[in-house]
């Protein structure tokens, strides 16, 4: 595998500069495809190179797979970085990427479908020893009397899912039998308009449970470490608010066994790059229920309690290099919060592109901000609207809260709203200060 000489960033926002960063630090030159507009993004000014690849709509820029083919070729990268989003988890895309003669930076193609198809991944966790949710081991056929019996089985309320599916679509909560067979047949025509697959699957729908990650790094050369876990559970619509690493209240002997676990799983796959498997965390169990095969939004908080540079890491791997720490030279260190700060209005979480007529970041001890905005930028109405990351560390969870509380009050952005009042509040409710709230605790709070 070649050395890493030029990457061509295919992403957008904080991400995209986060890896035009890494990729400074390590002298790699870069290259910046943008839509029309996203002419002046912060890391379109501070790359190498940057190239415009189309107009705004994401189907005709950033999704448009020929044109970043072309823009590498022009520009003579020999990688591209998906970021996190878009195309990271395309397993067609990194497939034509290397075929094209590019390092993709990030898993095989064969990988990402592996992970992708919900059946397959969790039959290769279960193979691996990583703790599942109780369910029907495959998917459903179309013997009414054989489903029925799984689903007594497993013990309801029972939740149908897509195979293929993700975000949290294509999925159906059931309570009882008699709405089962119904249930499982309008999933699988959802399924087939959205995912292009009506393969569908049972699970035991837990109550109250957590939202809880491990980070995995792994060098596709048989080596692989995991970086701790973190709690996503602070989430609406299936979207995550507020992330913390470590998650609280959670016994050190399971951590570190599902953790294990984990890093085993990645060595019998052969995984490559960083990673993430996602949990539901309820009454002492982790349950696996995907994983993701791409560096995520959070990985921030995870970096902090680690020291560890999982963007640099990536790059190390894509370039052909053994991971550059053993899983004994993992220390964890103190605690960290990150609130994802978006362009919508707190309340009703509407998009609200416009110009930013006044930003001032927050700072002090244990303060991370990573955000692409400045004074006078203007946030498109086109695409995702996360805007800014702020995260704090701290020695132990309460300095760590503390600080995130002083950051949130210091954080200034004019011109636009954001859901910056929706955190302030966040981090002074007493639910979420004592740690361990449910995937279900927010949308309840915003509904009281």
């Amino acid at each position: 595998m070649p050395k890493l000489e030029k990457v061509l960033i295919a992403n957008r926002g904080e991400i995209a500069l986060r890896v035009l960063r890494a990729c400074k630090e390590m002298d790699i030159r870069t290259v910046a495809v943008h839509s029309k507009a996203d002419r002046e993004l912060m890391h379109v000014r501070l790359a190498d190179e940057a190239v415009c690849i189309g107009p705004a709509p994401s189907s005709e820029s950033y999704l448009n797979v020929p044109a970043i083919i072309s823009a590498a070729e022009v520009t003579n990268a020999n990688a591209i970085h998906p970021g996190y989003g878009f195309l990271a988890e395309n397993a067609d895309f990194a497939e034509q990427v290397e075929k094209s003669g590019f390092v993709f930076i990030g898993p095989t193609a064969n990988t990402i479908r592996l992970m992708g198809d919900k059946v397959s991944a969790i039959d290769a966790m279960r193979k691996s020893g990583v703790p599942t949710v109780p369910g029907s081991n495959g998917p459903l056929t179309e013997d009414h009397a054989r489903t029925l019996e799984i689903a007594r089985g497993i013990g309801f309320p029972v939740i149908v899912k897509a195979a293929a599916g993700g975000g949290g679509r294509g999925m159906r909560v059931v309570h009882n039998e008699a709405a089962l067979i119904n249930s499982i047949q309008v999933t699988q025509s959802e399924a087939a308009a959205a995912f292009g697959s009506d393969v569908v699957y049972l699970e035991k729908f837990l109550q109250k449970p957590r939202h809880v990650e491990i980070q995995v790094i792994a060098d596709g050369q048989g080596n692989a470490i995991h970086l701790g876990d973190r709690d996503c559970s602070l989430q609406r619509r299936h979207q995550k608010v507020l992330e913390e690493a470590p998650a609280p209240g959670i016994p050190d002997d399971l951590r570190n066994q599902v953790a294990e676990a984990c890093v085993s799983a990645c060595i019998e796959i052969g995984y490559r790059g960083a990673g993430t498997f996602e949990f539901l965390y309820e009454d002492g169990g982790f349950y696996f229920i995907e994983m993701n095969t791409r560096v995520q939004v959070e990985h921030p908080v995870t970096e902090m309690i680690t020291g560890i540079d999982i963007v640099k890491e990536q790059l190390r791997i894509a370039s052909g290099l053994p991971l550059s720490v053993k899983q004994e030279d993992v220390q964890f260190r103190g605690h960290a919060f990150e609130c994802r700060i978006n362009a919508e209005d707190p309340k009703n979480f509407l998009p609200s592109p416009g110009k930013v007529t006044t930003f001032h970041a927050p700072g002090g001890p244990g303060i991370r901000v990573d955000s692409h905005l400045y004074e006078g930028y203007t946030v498109p109405p086109f695409y995702d609207s996360l805007i800014a990351k702020i995260i704090s560390f701290g020695e132990s969870r309460d300095v760590a809260l503390a600080r995130m509380r002083q950051a949130l009050d210091e954080l200034v952005v004019e011109g636009i709203r954001t859901n910056t009042p929706l955190h302030r509040d966040l981090v002074i409710d007493r639910s979420f200060q004592a740690g361990g709230v449910s995937i279900h605790y927010l949308e309840s709070k915003l509904e009281d």
